[in-house]
């Protein structure tokens, strides 16, 4: 599908046109002939009363409305659904008893698919973009009645922090501190939304804080857009690095869509270690049980939260590290590698690759007394010199024999 960034004063919102099966609100027009129309097993294609969902905005500009509730409900999976293997993965675990944290724009609290499984922390109840709650819900949105949207880990429970203020735009502070406060209040993965160009020495120390104490640090390897004002004197997007993705610790993810392609004029990601699915995702916006469309790594990186969030539900003794190295190994092998939630639960530890952790270097025996060894080489001789001389004897006395020899006699 077309990603079209339109600005909105300082803002900027991610406009994807896709075709779902809907219910509620008023209906809206379908494009007749999209640049990349959906095919014929996508859901909605074909269906007279599919139509469009509302846009999620990545940041709002001075003087826009807090993002309300959407009046469109998906009632189809989503694509991701079905190439993560959701309906496989969710039987072996839903991620019930782990704490993942969301540092992004807020969380909010109301949403009905995440009903009492959010807890938040300085103000970051309060979403005025909705990425934060999109994120939320992609992470472990439980499935609700006429609606067929879940999120990977639909048991695990929600830890939400600003690193956002309430128009989307992120700062190194905001985002330092909620990964050490999400750390310190004993989450076991950390979604980070955004992706700074700044921050290398704070982030980096905030995801090696949070790997000490058993926090996997997850975030996206591009932005979900690019602002005009960030853009070189030629249109050229920026090619990274971004933090914390590019910290040595974090799991740094970019996306792909239904084609298996990033979206066209996608932001360059900077060394990615996994991918994930992050274009035309649906899930919840910050009011409401009514869905929202958006792309972009950010949303990948939600993805794969919420997949380490099955993984270390199902495999509680596995450290941060390990989690890691499980589903890089899992993986399913492209010039990226792309997740495989199944893959990373059923896999036989036995058939594992080596652990993230380097194996201890090796140690050299000390040298062997000498005094054993020559005393045996020395029996050794001995016993060898033995058979020969008994071999010559045996050969040469039946000769003598024979001829009549007979030992010299003194006079």
């Amino acid at each position: 599908m077309r990603n079209v960034m339109k600005r909105r004063g300082a803002g900027l919102v991610l406009a994807v046109a896709v075709v779902l099966p809907v219910t509620g609100g008023p209906a809206l027009a379908v494009p007749a002939a999209p640049s990349a129309s959906p095919g014929a097993g996508d859901p909605g294609a074909g269906d007279p009363g599919a139509t469009l969902l509302p846009p999620l905005p990545v940041r709002l500009g001075e003087g826009n409305p807090c993002t309300g509730a959407s009046k469109q409900t998906a009632t189809g999976a989503a694509w991701s659904q079905t190439a993560l293997g959701l309906s496989r993965a969710q039987r072996i675990s839903r991620g019930g008893g782990v704490t993942v944290a969301v540092v992004d724009s807020g969380v909010a609290t109301g949403v009905p698919s995440l009903s009492g499984r959010v807890e938040s922390l300085d103000g970051a109840a309060e979403d005025c973009v909705g990425h934060g709650t999109f994120a939320a819900g992609l992470i472990a949105a439980a499935p609700e009645t006429g609606s067929g949207i879940t999120g990977v880990a639909p048991q695990a429970e929600i830890l939400a922090l600003s690193g956002t203020d309430d128009r989307g735009v992120p700062s190194v502070e905001r985002v330092a501190a909620g990964i050490r406060t999400a750390a310190d209040r004993g989450a076991q993965v950390i979604y980070v939304g955004q992706a700074l160009r700044t921050g290398r020495t704070e982030l980096t120390a905030a995801v090696a804080y949070a790997t000490r104490r058993d926090a996997l640090v997850v975030a996206p390897a591009a932005p979900d857009a690019v602002a005009h004002e960030e853009q070189g004197p030629d249109g050229e997007l920026p090619e990274g690095p971004y933090w914390p993705a590019a910290a040595p610790d974090a799991l740094a993810v970019v996306d792909f869509g239904p084609s298996g392609v990033r979206q066209k004029n996608a932001p360059p990601a900077y060394e990615p270690d996994l991918s994930a699915p992050g274009s035309e995702m649906v899930s919840v916006g910050p009011e409401g049980s009514g869905h929202y469309i958006g792309s972009g790594a950010s949303l990948a990186a939600a993805g794969v939260a919420g997949a380490a969030a099955l993984v270390r539900a199902y495999h509680p003794g596995l450290k941060a590290p390990e989690v890691t190295r499980r589903l890089l190994d899992t993986a399913y092998p492209s010039d990226t590698p792309r997740l495989d939630p199944y893959a990373a639960l059923s896999l036989v530890q036995d058939h594992a690759k080596p652990s993230a952790q380097a194996p201890a270097p090796a140690r050299m025996p000390a040298p062997a007394d000498p005094t054993p060894h020559t005393r045996a080489l020395t029996i050794a001789a001995v016993g060898l010199t033995t058979v020969l001389l008994l071999a010559a004897l045996a050969v040469v006395i039946p000769r003598g024999r024979t001829r009549n020899w007979r030992p010299p006699t003194t006079s």
